[in-house]
């Protein structure tokens, strides 16, 4: 995913490679094309519900993790984690943004590129 991909971008680009109106895919999803219209163009007063996101990453073909995470939410199943290890992770954010080559070891180790 690109630096600079927002949850409007990503989703109106994907929406039209499948080739679906906004009607369409609104239509799939049990919403208001003009909530899609907002979602597209970053404007919506809140991020989506989590069924929403999913319904969206599926229609699209998107990891639907990754989308949960690009609209601003954290996927239910990880909440208690967060909760239970709350003191660690708030640490463990902190020391990324605080420490680029750190944040980049930690991606690259989640995501298996340092094998």
């Amino acid at each position: 995913m690109d630096e600079t991909q927002t949850f409007g971008k990503l989703i109106r680009q994907a929406r039209k490679d499948r080739g679906y109106s906004q009607r369409e895919l609104a239509g799939l999803l049990g919403v208001d094309f003009t909530y899609l219209s907002k979602l597209e163009n970053d404007r919506a007063d809140y991020a989506p519900k989590e069924e929403v996101i999913r319904g969206l990453a599926r229609n699209l073909g998107i990891d639907e993790e990754e989308l949960i995470f690009l609209a601003g939410r954290i996927p239910h199943h990880y909440e208690n984690f967060l909760k239970e290890n709350n003191r660690e992770i708030t640490a463990l954010f902190r020391r990324l943004q605080e420490n680029p080559n750190f944040a980049k070891q930690v991606f690259d180790a989640a995501s298996g590129k340092d094998k």
